[in-house]
């Protein structure tokens, strides 16, 4: 098997109290492995430290032990080898959707043209041909997160990190959102480490599943998701889909009950 792209490895988090006292654990030591191509899927309870993961990986965070390694490198900050996606757009509204997609470009000193060209591609296939001149105001929540994995994508990441990027909108444009990425993801096979707290989401879009425990969170399952692709919305009406959704529930949910029975706890403390 292939070198991993990315090794978590014992990694822990943990905020210091305002008040002093002992360090809010947030992350206890947890384990995984990203390979090329994967379609990994973050899932868990709200507060179990999905994101903070996340933001380990993508070097926004410092992790308070372990390590995490890119292509067998220490992580040691932001870079463009890894593209990031949040649930707000984080667009920049001075910008238009040309400009948005090209400013990584810019950034990195590439030719007009080479920018242009680029974000032209990246554009079109996000199905926003005819509104490279718009600003971000100009555009409806969904078309707006297109725009920003545009960005990322043109960046040309070894990984693009995914924050509950469909978080904000709509049922309905959630799922063409996701239908639109899984698309691209099955074009380009780039690697995507994406969190949710949404099961039919995880399920649809992942190659495996990651599930996390109650805080401080753990990987504690990691599955693999083997439904065939390209892979259609009417997959999730199947019995394979419905079978491991119901898994990844109860596991979900067992997890839920614990903190809420932790939090109880606290409360009484």
């Amino acid at each position: 098997m292939p070198s991993p792209i990315l090794t978590v490895r014992g990694v822990s988090r943990s905020f210091p109290s305002a008040s002093g006292s002992a360090p809010t654990p947030a992350l206890q030591a947890t384990e995984l492995i990203v390979h090329e191509n994967d379609f990994l899927t973050l899932l868990g309870p709200s507060g179990c430290g999905k994101s903070t993961l996340l933001r380990i990986v993508a070097g926004l965070d410092t992790q308070t032990s372990g390590e995490v390694l890119l292509d067998g490198r220490p992580i040691q900050g932001p870079g463009a080898d890894r593209g990031m996606v949040f649930q707000s757009y984080t667009l920049f509204p001075w910008l238009t959707v040309q400009e948005n997609v090209c400013f990584g470009l810019r950034e990195r000193g590439l030719p007009r043209a080479v920018q242009l060209e680029t974000a032209a591609a990246f554009i079109h296939q996000v199905g926003l041909h005819g509104f490279e001149n718009h600003f971000p105001k100009q555009l409806s929540g969904g078309m707006q997160q297109r725009v920003a994995i545009a960005r990322a994508l043109a960046n040309g990441p070894r990984m693009l990190l995914m924050d509950e990027p469909f978080g904000a909108l709509d049922h309905q444009t959630r799922e063409l959102m996701q239908e639109l990425l899984l698309g691209i993801w099955e074009a380009e096979k780039k690697t995507v480490l994406f969190v949710t707290h949404d099961i039919d989401e995880a399920v649809f879009m992942g190659s495996r599943v990651a599930v996390m425990s109650a805080r401080p969170g753990r990987i504690k399952l990691d599955q693999p998701v083997l439904l065939p692709h390209p892979r259609h919305y009417a997959v999730k009406t199947t019995l394979p889909f419905m079978q491991l959704k119901a898994e990844l529930t109860e596991q979900l949910r067992s997890e839920v009950r614990a903190a809420q029975a932790m939090d109880a706890l606290a409360s009484r403390a």
